[in-house]
């Protein structure tokens, strides 16, 4: 994984997030459009949402958001669909100070799957591995503008990603 390949594309979108049910509205969007193995970064700072976000996408496919929390102390942590189909990998790496510390936290293994599996990965802080992660991707940084509101800029870049923003918001 290495962000040094060469991304020729990318789409952003921003949207306007009022309270829990658009959050959840929007997750349902994306999962309809992330590719088998996908990755999903997440930035925004201390209480922006990151993990709220990640309980919306898992509640999406079924995953009991309630078995979803922080990772921030074990760092990573997977959740699998009842069916077993569904792979969602929560990732923060708050904590990491060093990307070669990733070999560490069992980040590789994590990411292997059966064929007939989805696989996502949500990392939250990514900046902080930025160069172990690869250059197409999804990038969702979320910005607290209220109490319950917040503003979402969804990047994608890269193959397989680029057309997520705009497929997200025609399906609004």
């Amino acid at each position: 994984m290495s962000s040094n390949e060469s991304v020729e594309s990318s789409r952003t979108v921003t949207c306007e997030i009022k309270n829990l049910d658009d959050l959840h509205q929007l997750a349902s969007r994306i999962v309809k459009h992330l590719p088998q193995s996908a990755l999903v970064t997440l930035q925004g700072e201390l209480g922006a949402g990151k993990t709220t976000f990640v309980k919306a996408i898992a509640d999406s496919v079924e995953i009991d958001p309630a078995h979803v929390t922080s990772p921030t102390f074990n760092l990573i942590t997977i959740h699998e669909s009842p069916e077993n189909t569904i792979r969602l990998v929560h990732a923060d790496m708050y904590r990491v100070t060093d990307p070669d510390e990733l070999i560490e936290t069992g980040w590789d293994t994590a990411l292997v799957v059966p064929s007939e599996y989805r696989c996502w990965a949500f990392v939250e802080w990514p900046q902080k591995i930025a160069s172990a992660l690869p250059a197409h991707r999804l990038s969702i940084t979320l910005k607290v503008t209220g109490e319950s509101s917040r503003q979402l800029t969804i990047k994608g870049t890269g193959t397989n990603y680029e057309q997520i923003p705009m497929l997200i918001m025609q399906s609004s």
